[in-house]
């Protein structure tokens, strides 16, 4: 096998085809943030703005341009969602909603912390990308309230009946490792080590179940 040939094909696939597929029919240009229900003809079957999604292409976009390309194209994208997100996709105090309509009214409560680090990873790599100290912030302020839910993520949301055994998932503690070093850049070094560690005791958390005899 050629990996060359097949890395180049790749490339190409996404550079040529995927990407030109989202920069046109994903914008919306009128209300702002992203159309990411789409057919395979880029017509628009949903309106709503979910915001893991959002901030998934906000992410997508940025960290194109840091590390691929400066493309104008992607900034602009990429800013596009970002404030979108910055003016709607929280209720004022960073906590993420769900969904959104398409104009940016809340359909869902911020009940689901993926909202929050999708968030993260979207205003780090935009920060990245602009230098704005906003979006650095909105992102820092994001992480620090994710690592305040951590033992209780859904918060009063939390859909566990009381008075029964904890149940612990594994989608959270590994994503948090991911998360801070996406936002490295914006971290003082200590408290990045600290929130490591604290990363790794919640993965160690899920794996390791005494009563189990894990």
């Amino acid at each position: 096998m050629d990996f060359k040939t097949l890395a180049n094909q790749y490339r190409n696939e996404l550079l040529d085809n995927v990407l030109p597929f989202w920069l046109e029919h994903s914008q919306d240009l009128e209300f702002g943030g992203y159309f990411t229900c789409l057919d395979r003809k880029g017509g628009v079957f949903d309106t709503d703005k979910f915001i893991w999604l959002q901030g998934r292409e906000v992410w997508m976009f940025s960290m194109l341009y840091n590390k691929v390309e400066k493309r104008q194209e992607w900034l602009d994208c990429a800013v596009l969602g970002g404030e979108f997100l910055k003016k709607y996709g929280h209720n004022g105090d960073y906590n993420w909603y769900f969904s959104l309509n398409r104009s940016g009214r809340p359909l869902v409560e911020p009940y689901n912390i993926f909202s929050y680090t999708f968030a993260t990873m979207a205003f780090g790599q935009l920060s990245l990308a602009t230098g704005s100290q906003e979006y650095a912030d909105i992102a820092k302020k994001t992480f620090e309230i994710i690592l305040s839910k951590v033992d209780n993520p859904k918060g009063k949301w939390n859909k566990l009946h009381p008075d029964t055994r904890n149940l612990k998932n594994f989608a959270l503690p590994m994503i948090l490792c991911n998360l801070a070093l996406e936002i490295e850049h914006l971290l003082d070094p200590d408290y990045l080590k600290l929130t490591m560690e604290t990363c790794i005791h919640e993965v160690m958390d899920v794996f390791y179940r005494p009563e189990l005899g894990g």
